[in-house]
């Protein structure tokens, strides 16, 4: 076996993903769930190859017993709100995830085998309005918004523990990705599957706020790649993970409507109500240079792939249901 991986967050979009990764690497994976017996859908392929536990990311002690149990030799730590609009109407939740958890896993670890290498997913949401573009793994942190904030504590302290204890504990700072896996309040998803309802007659119309609105949207599975590459190297440390790339919420709908035959004018409505406003941030683009150097880490699907993958896993789930 390569080793014992504990994965927080493991039904969502990025742990399923990597179960599957680490799965084929030959691990043992244990999940972090909330509802152990749930469906979680995302983990459907490969649900009676992994064991799934419900721990308090808060209860240190529960963590540092779940460590031991099952000898985890590596950990990666996804778990934590990741739609960041909504982290503004919990606040608090927010930061006891994606900031307080952190720090008691870091000392489940600590007090369990300081061997074991750990992963924290950070986000480029720490830039907030960034000081320099494009950004790269020494830009300063300018935080906005609750979710933002409390990243931006988790990537410090890693980094803090890292240092203060020689820890393994490395962090991802991921752009946004997409997958089929993503909830539809995600804007690519829901850009999908508006392109392929309406394709069906399923709807008639999409409603988007800002259009000129940019962002550095990658693939899933690329990231997930370039967090096991993270801990499998003999340093750990930090890597921005991003494609460098900057597109449009125009260009994402234009590309998913086209790719349905579509004319997306004759279908989308700009909804002022949608509008982030001061809210919006500009210019977050990352410089993955780094991790394409370091970790041999690139990027395989291409934007426009992407937006189509996209629709046609919409028009598959669309026409099966």
């Amino acid at each position: 076996m390569s080793g014992r991986a504990l994965v927080t967050g493991a039904a969502g979009q990025d742990g399923s993903y990597l179960a599957e990764l680490l799965l084929g690497e030959g691990y043992d994976v244990v999940g972090v769930v909330r509802n152990p017996d749930a469906a979680h859908v995302n983990l459907a392929g490969v649900r009676d190859r992994i064991e799934l536990v419900d721990v308090d990311l808060l209860d240190q002690n529960a963590l540092a017993a779940t460590l031991r149990t099952h000898a985890t030799t590596e950990v990666y730590n996804l778990a934590s709100p990741s739609f960041v609009p909504r982290s503004w109407d919990y606040p608090v939740e927010t930061a006891e995830f994606a900031a307080v958890g952190v720090t008691s896993l870091l000392e489940a670890v600590r007090a369990v085998d300081e061997g074991i290498r750990v992963y924290q997913a950070s986000s480029s949401e720490i830039f907030g309005e960034p000081a320099e573009v494009p950004q790269t793994e020494s830009t300063p942190l300018a935080p906005v918004t609750p979710y933002g904030v409390a990243k931006a504590y988790g990537h410090f302290i890693i980094g803090s523990y890292r240092r203060r204890y020689g820890l393994h504990a490395s962090g991802g700072i991921l752009y946004n990705h997409e997958s089929p896996r993503r909830p539809v309040d995600f804007l690519p998803s829901k850009v999908a599957n508006a392109a392929a309802a309406i394709s069906l007659g399923l709807e008639t119309e999409l409603r988007l706020g800002d259009l000129d609105a940019q962002r550095d949207w990658g693939y899933a599975k690329d990231y997930v790649d370039a967090m096991w590459r993270i801990v499998q190297h003999a340093e750990p440390g930090d890597y921005v993970i991003a494609t460098g790339q900057l597109h449009s919420v125009r260009e994402l709908t234009e590309i998913a409507f086209a790719h349905v035959g579509l004319d997306w004018p004759a279908h989308v409505r700009v909804d002022d109500s949608l509008k982030r406003g001061q809210a919006e941030l500009h210019h977050l683009i990352g410089d993955n240079a780094r991790a394409r150097r370091t970790l041999g880490w690139q990027p395989t699907i291409g934007f426009e792939a992407l937006v189509q993958l996209l629709v046609d896993a919409a028009v598959t789930r669309l026409t099966s249901s």
